[in-house]
């Protein structure tokens, strides 16, 4: 037995190194994006961090910051956070009612989650775009977030097979050939991957920052741009990298 297990042994390590790592992602995902005059004006924010296409759950601690940018301004809605759960995983709520037309930017910024995997901090910088009652403007607006993607391509209103496209930003720099990450939410769980390689999809952006990609099915998708922080963070006494990511939701919908 003890040489069928040693045999075994690097197969193992072959198998489990060969499986191409699957992502994280800040997720702030509204019941609506688009918010029309017949529509409620009650919007139901849920946050959470996940794998959202296989639908894997994960802690998401009270964030340490969450709001929402509007003409041109910010407001706190920390203290109208819920707790709840998503995918059986502690996570949190918020209801934020729209009184007149605008564009409204969600952002969340979540406290340091230790990854043990990766040996390093992990924080996304997390929003998604809500427009109301007609108004479409200000949805190219950067936030000040320190890392975030400031959106080229409308942000609402996009159909699957719709060119997206984006600029990753650090410290407010664009980030020459970032690479993005890219993951639909697989909410229903009707969406199977051929293989493990196509769950999450990786681009990278041109000299400029700038991304580009064409969503191939309707639904909630995330785009995350990651880069390390330029500083550190302690974990058992010894400075750890952490890991900022530029997180944006986007929803498109079936042409008919």
């Amino acid at each position: 037995m003890k040489r069928i297990v040693i045999s075994l042994f690097p197969f193992v390590l072959f198998v489990f190194f060969s499986i191409p790592a699957i992502a994280h992602f800040g997720m702030v995902i509204p019941s609506d994006s688009m918010v029309m005059q017949e529509d409620s004006r009650n919007v139901l924010l849920s946050l959470s961090f996940s794998h959202p296409f296989e639908m894997i759950g994960m802690d998401l601690v009270k964030p340490n910051a969450f709001g929402v940018f509007v003409n041109g301004k910010k407001q706190d809605l920390l203290g109208k956070l819920k707790k709840t759960q998503i995918l059986d995983h502690p996570a949190w709520r918020a209801d934020y009612k729209v009184k007149r037309p605008g564009v409204y930017v969600f952002y969340m910024e979540p406290a340091p989650y230790w990854e043990q995997a990766e040996d390093c901090f992990i924080v996304h910088y997390t929003k998604t775009v809500v427009a109301a009652f007609g108004d479409d403007e200000g949805w190219d607006s950067e936030i000040g977030l320190k890392t975030e993607i400031v959106p080229l391509s409308k942000p609402f209103g996009l159909y699957a097979g719709n060119v997206f496209q984006g600029i990753v930003k650090l410290y407010g720099k664009p980030v020459p050939y970032a690479v993005v990450e890219v993951e639909f939410y697989n909410e229903e769980q009707k969406a199977k991957a051929p293989t493990d390689y196509m769950v999450t999809q990786t681009i990278k952006a041109d000299q400029n920052g700038v991304f580009t990609y064409a969503a191939p099915q309707k639904g909630w998708w995330g785009f995350a741009a990651l880069n390390t922080a330029d500083k550190k963070l302690k974990k058992d006494g010894r400075e750890k990298d952490m890991e900022i990511g530029a997180v944006i939701w986007v929803q498109f919908h079936e042409w008919k």
